[in-house]
């Protein structure tokens, strides 16, 4: 500190920084990080000094400020809790391992030389109020930095608001956008709406905008209170009378104490740089490598030397990317042919070019080309409407195309040359949704990158791959929302409908934020050994996916129609049978009625309510119950089976039928799953039932056309087999080798009886142990599986290790590996991040499961993988087509003449998918069956 601080007045600008949003937006954003040398939680921390830091390097000339503090709220008791004690009642406890960070982000900020502001009994929210009414009071001006909307009733004369993740200014036009009213009058319309996150009544029924319509008619809360009996509306009228003393209460529990007896004044918050005898070693001792240097070479002085940080740590990017603001106004819309050019000629000259395309819907196979945009450098972007029509529709709803848009063959006719040029490298994210809307109008795009993908390789297991999660991750930029343009509801519009200059903003910034994400993803995949990961089982799979959805699976109509009805009928007699049970009618599909037949009116045993006071009946309540005999709840749980496969299934499948193709075309996702697992949407064909007669029946619908069938090919046991490689289990591993009967092989070996005429029972308890084994089954678990006593299920749980050791020392071995790492890996190099593996309680157990289960599962995974992105070149000469996959199955639709030999090539692929990257200790074997239809076939 200055030994003679300023004295704060006109010309001074105080900026007052909300810590514990800084803290929360830090924890959730980023994350879970530990520090390598103790395994003290830091992802919080890392966020928080990155955030400082880029609020003191980006507020620096003319409008710098020259007064700064971080606030923090001290303590949870505040003087609202005196005035009502479920304030803020409804607050989840704050994360284990976000505690421990709390005192380090105050540690952090004085390390940064800046004032850390806190007082008991007070929220950072009072004391932000008071020294911004010191401040103005003093001729100074004041800036906020937080979005949090009960500081918006402080917004004006000098005071305004920052939010910095948007990099948006918040003034008197904002504060009246959100709230229908003026600064002054935010605190009524929030008496009135209540807030479910502080746990503020407010009056019932009442929200933001109904509120701001009643205070803008009678110009306060008092007055409207007053006022209540003149109020057309009954309800509304009733509401405010009633309830006049909780929207009171409420309004002082939303209005800020901007007159605190603060124990330091506006002069000690003077600015200050920060010291590097200081902010240096802090840095280093939290072991922010990458900050640390960034800070150094900022202040000129060297950095301390750091030991390797963990790589959970660097492939999760914590340090906020230094790169050019987002500028919505600086992209270009592209209206012609001489202007589309210039981007071609940079695109190529680049080498590499970032394409998105917008579209009328999600739907690939449906929707209509509105537009292409393309970016080649950070900040620089551009839009090329091509479909937009106005706003009237005419006789036949269409609307006319907009002017000031070039042709669409046109702009395709220039563009393709440039789409699959193979010296021009085309970068998207979700690369495969563009690749299919392309290919539509004739345009095969290659090669790509996928951000999603690079995202996935690196970081499955941290968070979600979407671009805005990773823009605000990673860039610490929010995009712009589609529903801002497109709107909610029966009143939304497709993209088409959206005006050229709002779609040249969102459209292009998806073109920047894509190639701004690939600059910092790409380098990373040697760096953390994931490259033969995204190069040989992400980026090639993209094209074979593409083609199979395109491709889509014929599917019977009248089929689906037949079975809708049967299951129809069959739930009818269900619930009269149900009702006779009961002894009185209810309605079989309401969880509340159905708990209060089975625990009030039958007295079950066994009801427990829950937080809304309706019992539970889930299905595993309803199975227990029916375990013990009792029948109601096991019609119960037949009629919910049914229930699923009408509404899922032949319902819904009839509305995914293609009417231009006849077909059903799923899509995958290949950032579904952490392990690698492909998972199928819009519709999902992965989880059609196969245990029941009824789900298998459902396959009887998907059918093979006149003159071909479908071919149906699986892996046999594979994550056994890998189990028993990877466990390195003798026993397994020569039963594989010799074709046994693995299941009556592990009964043999646990329970010493021979192969030879074994009961049936007994190897189904094997087969039981078996698979629970690979998903980490607890004794509960196997015990409700088998329907026999918990400790005789704990029994063979534990016998089982004892003959199979190798299996607890991989396990032990695994979750070894994940805490020392941060994560797990597939034979194939795939990581999977575990970042829950330090947990404590119930999640534990989970991750604890999860990490041993991802490296089985993950290769599986992957090796089925391989086998896909082979395929298309092992069929390219037989006329058979990859339908399907389903987890370890592949559907082929082939010629009938030539089914032997489409199961042989696609048999020799499936079974030496592994080679030449890795050589199981066991064979991989595959099992074929074809027939009319993919319930003959499997």
């Amino acid at each position: 500190m200055k030994e003679h601080p300023m004295s704060f007045g006109k010309g001074h600008h105080l900026h007052l920084i909300d810590g514990s949003a800084f803290i929360f937006r830090a924890f959730h954003a980023l994350p879970p990080l530990t520090r390598k040398s103790d395994g003290l939680p830091i992802g919080a921390v890392a966020g928080f000094c990155n955030m400082i830091f880029k609020m003191v390097e980006d507020n620096k000339g003319p409008d710098a400020p020259t007064h700064v503090a971080v606030v923090f709220d001290k303590g949870s008791h505040t003087f609202r809790n005196d005035l009502y004690d479920l304030y803020k009642a409804n607050r989840d406890e704050m994360p284990e391992d976000l505690r421990p960070q709390i005192p380090l982000t105050r540690e952090a900020t004085r390390a940064f030389n800046i004032a850390c502001v806190e007082q008991e009994g007070f929220e950072a929210d009072d004391i932000i109020a008071t020294l911004s009414r010191q401040a103005q009071a003093a001729g100074g001006r004041v800036t906020i930095i937080s979005s949090d909307k009960d500081l918006m009733q402080l917004v004006g004369d000098g005071i305004e608001m920052l939010d910095a993740m948007k990099n948006k200014r918040i003034g008197v036009e904002q504060v009246e956008e959100k709230f229908g009213v003026g600064p002054d009058r935010v605190v009524d319309v929030q008496a009135l709406a209540g807030d479910s996150v502080d746990n503020v009544p407010g009056a019932p029924g009442i929200g933001i905008k109904t509120a701001a319509l009643l205070i803008n008619e009678y110009g306060d809360l008092e007055n409207l209170l007053d006022r209540a009996e003149e109020i057309k509306q009954p309800k509304r009228r009733q509401t405010l009378i009633d309830n006049r003393a909780q929207i009171e209460l409420s309004k002082k529990l939303v209005t800020l104490d901007d007159a605190m007896a603060l124990d330091f004044t506006l002069d000690t918050l003077e600015m200050r740089e920060p010291d590097p005898e200081v902010l240096m070693p802090f840095l280093a001792q939290m072991e922010f490598r990458t900050l640390t240097k960034r800070v150094a070479d900022t202040m000129g002085v060297e950095a301390p030397v750091i030991a390797d940080a963990p790589a959970a740590a660097e492939s999760a990017g914590v340090d906020l990317p230094e790169s050019l603001p987002f500028d919505a106004d600086a992209y270009e819309c592209v209206r012609d042919a001489a202007a589309l050019q210039v981007w071609i000629d940079r695109a190529i000259a680049r080498g590499y070019v970032a394409v998105d395309t917008e579209t009328t819907g999600l739907d690939e196979m449906r929707a209509d080309l509105v537009g292409i945009c393309l970016s080649v450098e950070p900040g620089q972007a551009c839009y090329v409407p091509l479909a937009h029509k106005d706003g009237a529709d005419d006789l036949f709803g269409s609307g006319s195309l907009v002017d000031g848009q070039m042709p669409l063959q046109q702009a395709l006719d220039m563009l393709k040359p440039l789409f699959q040029d193979p010296s021009v490298l085309k970068i998207g994210q979700n690369m495969k949704y563009d690749a299919k809307i392309l290919a539509r109008y004739g345009i095969d795009v290659a090669p790509i990158d996928d951000t999603m993908l690079l995202s996935y390789a690196l970081n499955a297991g941290l968070h979600g791959h979407g671009m805005d999660a990773l823009s605000e991750r990673y860039l610490a930029h929010e995009p712009i929302p589609i529903k801002s343009l497109l709107g909610t509801g029966k009143s939304a519009i497709t993209f088409d409908r959206v005006p050229i200059d709002d779609a040249v903003k969102y459209a292009a910034e998806d073109a920047d934020i894509t190639l701004r994400l690939w600059q910092q993803f790409k380098p990373k995949l040697h760096q953390h050994r994931v490259t033969t990961v995204y190069e040989t089982l992400e980026r090639p799979l993209v094209p074979v996916l593409a083609q199979m959805e395109m491709t889509g699976i014929q599917v019977d109509r009248d089929t689906l129609s037949r079975m809708s009805n049967a299951f129809a009928q069959k739930m009818a007699g269900l619930e009269a049978e149900i009702h006779e049970l009961a002894g009185q009618s209810f309605n079989v599909g309401s969880p509340k009625q159905l708990g209060e037949i089975l625990f009030d009116q039958m007295d079950l045993p066994g009801g427990k309510k829950g937080k809304t006071g309706a019992y539970a009946t889930g299905a595993d309540v309803l199975e227990d119950l029916a375990a013990e005999g009792h029948d109601l709840p096991a019609r119960v749980l037949d009629w919910r089976q049914l229930s699923k496969l009408k509404s899922t299934y032949t319902d819904a499948l009839q509305d995914h039928i293609n009417p231009d193709t006849g077909r059903v075309h799923t899509s995958y996702v290949q950032t579904g799953a952490n392990t690698g697992r492909l998972a199928s949407t819009d519709p999902n064909l992965q989880n059609i039932p196969v245990r029941t007669e009824e789900g298998r029946r459902i396959r009887e619908a998907f059918v093979a056309p006149e003159g071909k069938v479908l071919l149906s090919l699986d892996y046999s046991q594979i994550e056994l087999r890998i189990l028993a490689h990877v466990a390195d289990i003798d026993a397994l591993k020569q039963a594989f080798r010799d074709g046994q009967d693995i299941h009556a092989m592990t009964a043999s070996e646990m329970f010493g009886v021979p192969i030879e005429g074994m009961d049936p029972m007994i190897r189904r308890q094997a087969k039981a142990i078996n698979f629970g084994v690979i998903y980490g089954i607890s004794g509960f678990g196997l015990a409700r599986n088998l329907r026999i006593p918990r400790s005789e299920a704990q029994g063979f749980i534990d016998r089982y290790f004892e003959r199979f050791p190798g299996i607890k020392e991989y396990m032990d071995a695994t979750v070894a590996f994940a805490k020392e790492h941060g994560y797990v890996q597939t034979l194939f190099g795939r990581r999977i991040h575990t970042p829950e593996i330090g947990a404590k309680g119930p999640q534990a157990g989970f991750a604890r499961r999860a990490a041993i289960n991802a490296p089985i599962q993950g290769t599986a995974a992957d090796v089925i993988r391989r086998a896909m992105i082979r395929m298309p070149d092992a069929i390219a000469d037989l006329p058979a087509k990859m339908l399907l996959q389903v987890h370890d199955e592949l559907l082929f639709e082939v010629d009938t003449p030539a089914i032997d030999d489409t199961i042989a090539a696609v048999r020799r692929v499936m079974e030496t998918a592994c080679e030449p990257a890795l050589k199981l200790d066991v064979p991989l074997t595959v099992d074929a069956g074809q027939g009319a239809n993919w319930a003959e076939a499997h």
